[in-house]
């Protein structure tokens, strides 16, 4: 009997399949080989940040009770992250001449790790995933997770995939050949490559941001503007080709297609992101696989203020870089005031007239209030963070800090 026990994985049932256990066991080693392979080669020694809190997490999921497994694992993988964002900025700061490359390297593929750690958490604290807990099936159920945290087409890059669809798509891929695939990798490759060819060309020698040291008055708005162009298409490139490799390694084929709910698992709507004329829609656009993260985990379990929990949240994983802490608060406080100022201004447009030039300004704010968010997230130095601030390029943010003072809170849906 040949078949893919799909939807029995998705609902937490662990009936024993009549084939393919081997070929899956094989499946579950190959893609840790391949992750831990991949770590040591981009990291170096610092691939012992990303294995030591991966074995500590497989071994918090096996001894503590699902109660209080996602307290654990969340204060273990913040803890130990911070801790290495810590060491990073004292390298950058007291250690000009070091590099810095791998140790980078390792700490981006450890936030990757963070937001799986917390995700599988979560989902064992819930009762949709079970964690066996003494015997045979202890060691047996360890490989899985093992694999899942360290599994090489999503260790350096790609969006959020949660545990039960990654066990799933193992299962399926041992049940039966994926269908082919090269169509679909070579459509991101080609999205990515174009992505990149457009930020070459509108790049010029000096580094994005660079300029804003020699501009003045309003040259500064698209000094800005375009160094913040830049690093969405960088973005946007990389998610491109991060997709490319779940799709090449049989986890892209049923993007979108989740049987679990039809999560899709591309983390770019370019389209959306560039033509919004509304914050708050470019921040639920925006990466979207952690913006659901984030939602998840710190949104909807904040007992007040969430979405000023969030993003300090989102400040605090990105490793709190001055920069940072300025430009997530500041995001908070954008999103909160287009909650309230677009209401009003729609109320205020009665013609159609009114309405594009409505969405046409508003377009344009909402380009310069993202662009002003990037550059200061971006920066890297305090000297750089009040280059910005002190620029005319505050004036936009300034905009929607005053509908905050001038317009009442309105209802809207979580």
């Amino acid at each position: 009997m040949d078949y893919c026990p799909l939807e029995s994985s998705l609902a937490g049932q662990r009936d024993k399949v009549p084939r393919g256990t081997c070929l899956i066991g094989r499946l579950y080693l190959l893609l840790l080989a391949g992750g831990g392979l991949l770590a040591c080669a981009a990291m170096g020694p610092y691939a012992l940040l990303l294995f030591l809190p991966a074995v500590c997490s497989v071994v918090i999921f096996h001894s503590v009770s699902p109660r209080q497994v996602h307290t654990c694992a969340f204060v273990l993988q913040m803890s130990w992250q911070t801790l290495c964002h810590l060491a990073l900025h004292y390298r950058e700061h007291y250690l000009p001449g070091a590099s810095c490359l791998r140790l980078t390297i390792a700490l981006s593929s450890l936030m990757l790790q963070t937001q799986k750690v917390t995700s599988l958490a979560l989902d064992i604290h819930e009762g949709k995933v079970t964690i066996a807990s003494e015997g045979r099936e202890m060691l047996l159920r360890a490989l899985p997770l093992c694999s899942y945290l360290l599994f090489f087409p999503a260790l350096l890059g790609g969006p959020l995939c949660s545990f039960r669809r990654f066990e799933a798509q193992i299962q399926c891929s041992g049940a039966s050949r994926p269908a082919p695939v090269l169509r679909a990798v070579g459509q991101k490759v080609l999205h990515a490559l174009a992505l990149h060819l457009l930020r070459t060309a509108l790049r010029d020698s000096a580094a994005p941001l660079a300029r804003m040291t020699d501009c003045a008055g309003f040259g500064c708005v698209y000094v800005m503007w375009r160094s913040a162009l830049l690093f969405r298409l960088a973005y946007y490139s990389q998610w491109a080709l991060d997709e490319a490799l779940l799709h090449a390694a049989g986890f892209g084929l049923q993007l979108g297609h989740h049987p679990g709910g039809g999560v899709d698992l591309s983390d770019a709507d370019i389209w959306t992101l560039e033509t919004t004329h509304r914050v708050a829609l470019f921040t639920r656009t925006w990466n979207k696989s952690t913006t659901r993260w984030l939602r998840r985990l710190i949104f909807q379990r904040s007992p007040a203020h969430p979405l000023g929990a969030t993003f300090a949240f989102s400040a605090w994983w990105h490793g709190l870089r001055p920069g940072q802490v300025f430009g997530f608060l500041c995001w908070a406080a954008v999103v909160e005031a287009d909650y309230r100022i677009h209401p009003f201004l729609r109320s205020l447009a009665k013609s159609w007239q009114a309405t594009v030039l409505y969405k046409a300004l508003a377009w344009v704010q909402t380009q310069l209030t993202i662009a002003y968010i990037t550059a200061a997230v971006e920066t890297r130095s305090l000297t750089a963070l009040w280059l910005l601030a002190a620029s005319y390029n505050s004036f936009f943010p300034l905009l929607y800090g005053a509908s905050l003072l001038c317009l009442p809170a309105r209802a809207r849906d979580k």
